[in-house]
């Protein structure tokens, strides 16, 4: 399985992330993290923090001549910036130049700061700053490498932005993520791009922000991937974990997820059937000819992954910091009434929390793909899946096992 652990503050001299589990042999650049890293600084919206930053990256272990080693890979992110945070984000004892002593709704400062015993919200928000995710993005682009392996790809398109909503109709591909990346907001419906542009342009002149929905869509994944024997094996529980780990995410289901609850029984699964000649390529992942015309469930049934495209649509609150602090807080050392302080800040960041989304889809479905089919090369890892596959399409025998002494 994949472990990766991530280190370093939003203004801190950089952020590392160590990627251990990865097997040898996988073809890696600085350009493919370089890459994964300026899909997240898309989007109308972001604010100027965005321009100034410039994510450089170095391979600091466990590639040599592009290829991983199969021992833990380890990234460093540089902060562009840090000349300027040096003396307030400094290592050395001493004392920072400004307490940030009004907590902001909405964020982890006040539950943080009473948590750890702090009296500067700087200590908390720092770490707790969605800055952390391009750490998150560098471990997740490894994993989109590994799936490509093996024919699995995610993408995300943004269906709501604000109050505007994407027209409902057939998902894109991943033929179209260079579509979608172009767009100023991530949308694959250009009407509805047009009214979200407009929803973010009214939200900034009155100094608010914006959230919104961003869908994502692995395509490629084999049946069989998590499990139903455990609570902490099942697919869909893990991907929701990793889903709302993410920055201000509030809300993530699978397939038509809330919409199935109204529904009576007999409208809300995805019936099974044999393929037909003229699909029996799409119905090659599943193994023995079975598909699913409908997606209800979102390519999970059980904690178990169907073969089907697996789906998930992540909510994204707006966020808390606003170009024109209005909420109401308290001061943590006089005990006033006041507003909270103003941190640079985006009027929406849901475009690039799809692009997050990706990249922690990836690493989970990475992992229970390495804990399937295992290898400790990349080679390995195709011709076990290979295996699988191969075997999948065998007639399962209905006679019982026996024991070997018969």
């Amino acid at each position: 399985m994949l472990r990766y652990l991530t280190a370093g503050e939003s203004h801190g001299r950089a952020l590392v992330v160590i990627v251990e589990g990865l097997p040898a042999g996988l073809l890696v650049t600085a350009g493919d993290i370089q890459h994964g890293l300026s899909r997240r600084r898309l989007g109308f919206g972001r604010g100027p923090r965005m321009r100034f930053e410039v994510d450089e990256v170095t391979l600091v272990g466990g590639i040599r001549h592009g290829r991983t080693l199969g021992s833990p890979v380890a990234i460093e992110i540089a902060n562009t910036e840090w000349p300027k945070w040096e003396t307030e984000m400094s290592a050395s004892p001493g004392l920072p130049s400004k307490m940030l002593t009004q907590p902001r709704p909405g964020h982890a400062d006040l539950a943080g700061m009473l948590k750890y015993g702090l009296n500067d919200a700087r200590d908390v928000l720092e770490r707790a700053s969605a800055r952390e995710t391009a750490a998150r993005v560098a471990a997740g682009t490894l994993a989109k490498l590994l799936l490509w392996q093996i024919g699995i790809d995610v993408i995300s398109h943004i269906v709501q932005l604000g109050p505007e909503r994407a027209a409902v109709g057939s998902r894109p591909t991943v033929a179209d993520l260079a579509r979608i990346d172009e767009s100023q907001v991530r949308c694959a419906d250009p009407g509805a791009e047009a009214r979200m542009i407009a929803a973010v342009k009214a939200a900034a002149k009155a100094g608010d922000s914006l959230g919104g929905v961003a869908e994502v869509i692995a395509y490629g994944a084999p049946v069989g991937l998590g499990s139903h024997v455990h609570w902490d094996r099942r697919l869909d529980a893990l991907l929701a974990q990793a889903l709302m780990s993410i920055q201000a995410v509030k809300a993530v289901e699978f397939g038509d997820g809330w919409e199935v609850a109204g529904l009576r029984g007999s409208e809300a699964h995805d019936a099974i059937r044999i393929a037909r000649d003229d699909d029996e390529e799409t119905a090659a992942l599943l193994g023995g000819g079975y598909l699913r015309d409908t997606s209800r469930a979102g390519g999970i049934e059980g904690g178990i992954s169907t073969g089907s495209p697996i789906v998930s649509r992540v909510a994204m609150k707006p966020l808390a910091s606003l170009n024109r602090p209005t909420l109401g807080t308290v001061d943590v050392v006089t005990k006033e009434s006041t507003v909270s302080f103003k941190e640079r800040t985006d009027v929406t960041a849901v475009p690039a929390m799809g692009v997050v989304a990706e990249t922690m889809t990836a690493l989970v479905l990475a992992s229970e793909a390495l804990r399937k089919f295992g290898g400790d090369s990349v080679e390995e890892f195709r011709r076990n899946r290979q295996g699988y596959l191969a075997a999948l399409g065998e007639t399962p025998s209905a006679a019982p096992l026996l024991p070997a002494d018969g």
